[in-house]
């Protein structure tokens, strides 16, 4: 296959599958929004999502204030934004497009209708009218896509490149998903500690539980958490479901595990070393443990598999995506 061409197919799915977890982190941020909170309380809930996005300094220079109308224009609708929603559906048909003769007209015809749908959705006040009902809207349409792209689609290395994008920007999106909570929580904690001000037991606890469970929701694992653990929710055993079951669709080991699976059956000569690193992580989540992560700190954790995947991405571009001089 021509580089350009496993190029455009990976990045559609990445693009289809980023505009998803935006929308779930942003349903997660809106729904704690709604709960009885101080106005600190609420900015710094919308402050640790552009912060977990990396989106200071652009956002910083588009809009003078943190609050939840601006920053969901920002990652949903601004154009200046190439994280934002209506980009990365852009970015998506416009991938789909350019290799329109590897995909079958399903995939296609299912990425140009999302993609026109959108833009009437936005021009209809959708985002301010109901922003829950717009992101429920998103992430259908990438379950649609996906779907349409493994019932349809020979499963050759135009369909490998596909997946390989898809579970790659899952896992690096759960990764930060799991980690907005997280970010938020240590910086709370740091300030309490700098305050001096003791750490209550059982301190917020009602509201962890709906944040907890917004989480699980907005990965579709709310039921799979009460069929798997049968007990009340956990933090440490909702991070346990996301970082390390196997056989959780949006868990890191799953994602990892089978974008190894999809990079063997691409192998070619230059990519021994991609293989063997995103081999030695998949070995770390199929033996880890989560109160060793616990211990050495989620946070750090998540910061070191984030720069993992990120490292990943760039050696499958290297070997697979980037024509050779």
């Amino acid at each position: 296959m021509l580089s350009r061409t496993a190029d455009h197919l990976f990045w559609l799915s990445r693009y289809i599958e980023r505009a998803e977890n935006t929308a779930r982190m942003l349903d997660i941020a809106y729904q704690t929004s709604l709960q009885p909170q101080s106005a600190d309380e609420s900015e710094q809930t919308w402050r640790s999502l552009v912060s977990i996005s990396e989106l200071n300094g652009l956002f910083g220079s588009r809009y003078a204030q943190i609050n939840a109308r601006n920053v969901m224009e920002f990652m949903v609708a601004d154009e200046n934004n190439l994280s934002s929603i209506f980009n990365c559906l852009r970015a998506a048909r416009e991938n789909a497009r350019a290799v329109r003769g590897a995909l079958t007209t399903e995939v296609w015809e299912t990425m140009n209708q999302t993609w026109l749908e959108f833009r009437r959705l936005l021009r209809d006040g959708a985002l301010a009218r109901d922003p829950s009902q717009l992101f429920e809207w998103v992430k259908y349409r990438s379950h649609l896509s996906r779907g349409v792209t493994v019932g349809t689609m020979l499963q050759d290395e135009a369909f490998h490149f596909i997946r390989i994008g898809s579970f790659l920007e899952r896992a690096d999106n759960t990764a930060r998903l799991l980690d907005v909570k997280f970010y938020r929580q240590d910086q709370e904690q740091a300030q309490s500690q700098g305050q001096g001000e003791p750490e209550l037991p059982g301190h917020d606890a009602a509201r962890d539980f709906y944040y907890w469970s917004a989480v699980l929701r907005s990965v579709s694992g709310f039921e799979i958490y009460r069929k798997v653990y049968s007990n009340v929710i956990q933090p440490e055993k909702v991070a346990e479901l996301l970082i390390l079951r196997p056989d959780m669709p949006r868990s890191l080991s799953h994602c990892v595990t089978r974008m190894q699976a999809n990079l063997k059956r691409v192998a070619n000569g230059h990519s021994a070393e991609t293989l063997r690193r995103v081999g030695r992580l998949e070995a770390e989540l199929a033996f880890g443990r989560i109160d060793e992560i616990l211990a050495e700190g989620l946070h750090p954790f998540l910061d070191g598999f984030l720069a993992e995947v990120a490292d990943l991405g760039v050696r499958i571009s290297e070997d697979f995506l980037v024509p050779s001089a």
